[in-house]
């Protein structure tokens, strides 16, 4: 199975070719498991466009409209998968805390860059505005690269006097691309996934401009928070090199007296809660996801 460990398909930046060779591969690879994932949970899922943007719109079986949605933005170093090969981000979400989700499949970089992306996430919020739901009523997710489209969706919606969602959680969110942070180097061999060095750097560049890397929309760990954030969840595991963006991020919201919990797990990998959806810490992660929505979406 790939990992993003896989030396030899991680192209240079620009070379466009060859990302969307290496992105048809990795989706040929993955599309097997998210069948899986569809079958054990038995989701509807519908191809629709939201605000000009492809989604899923991803309802568990036997659900209920209870007026709350989940905006959900994938991982994959940005340059990779789709919302077709993140089911396992999205499904078990949706079964597990019972509510619909929106999986957002963005314009992979390095077609789309930083802020075209970004634009396309908060175009799907603005258009679920439009159709009835408030703010209030809609939560925010992402995992890796998406936990940071993610952020900095949110922090653009703030900065453009648009207002922000009810909450959010950020799963393994790569808040950090400049590769900078003690467990980048401290956890580079016991992190069973992730390598920055000849891997990440080369996507980060392909999402992202060098001398854009430390703005805020980019890595949210540079941002000011005491202009206001919703209450955030940030989940991750002990062997993972974005560790230390992880308490990083929290430090900087927490410093700004922002409503946020640290929620990590002992000995585990990047994104765990979703390539091993069954584990006892991916279905107590879920729950925990599922209880801090509920108290702040009220619902």
């Amino acid at each position: 199975m790939f990992k993003f460990k896989d030396r030899d398909y991680w192209p240079e930046a620009e070379e466009y070719d060859h990302w969307k060779e290496y992105w048809e591969y990795n989706e040929k690879v993955w599309i097997p498991f998210n069948d899986s994932v569809v079958r054990v949970f038995n989701p509807v899922l519908k191809d629709t466009v939201i605000g000009g943007v492809p989604v899923i719109d991803i309802k568990p079986k036997g659900w209920t409209d209870n007026g709350k949605v989940l905006i959900y933005t994938h991982g994959g170093a940005y340059v990779l998968f789709s919302s077709r090969t993140t089911l396992m981000g999205s499904v078990p979400v949706a079964d597990r805390l019972s509510i619909r989700v929106i999986s957002i499949d963005y314009t992979n970089p390095p077609v789309a860059r930083s802020a075209e992306v970004l634009d396309q996430i908060i175009s799907v919020v603005k258009s679920l505005i439009e159709s009835g739901y408030n703010l209030n009523d809609i939560g925010m997710y992402g995992d890796s690269a998406g936990g940071a489209l993610t952020a900095g969706s949110v922090l653009k919606m703030r900065d453009q006097g648009m207002g922000m969602p009810g909450a959010v959680v950020l799963i393994s969110p790569w808040a950090d691309i400049t590769g900078s942070g003690d467990t980048y180097e401290t956890l580079k061999n016991a992190d069973p996934i992730l390598n920055y060095e000849f891997a990440l750097s080369k996507a980060s560049l392909a999402y992202a401009n060098k001398e854009d890397h430390k703005t805020p929309y980019v890595s949210p760990v540079y941002a000011d928070y005491s202009k206001g954030f919703p209450p955030v969840m940030i989940q991750g595991g002990t062997k993972e090199i974005f560790l230390s963006s992880f308490i990083q991020l929290y430090q900087a919201m927490d410093q700004a007296d922002i409503e946020v919990k640290l929620d990590l797990y002992e000995g585990m990998w990047h994104v765990f809660q979703e390539i091993n959806f069954d584990l006892p810490e991916s279905v107590i992660a879920h729950y925990k996801m599922d209880a801090f929505f509920r108290k702040y979406l009220n619902y």
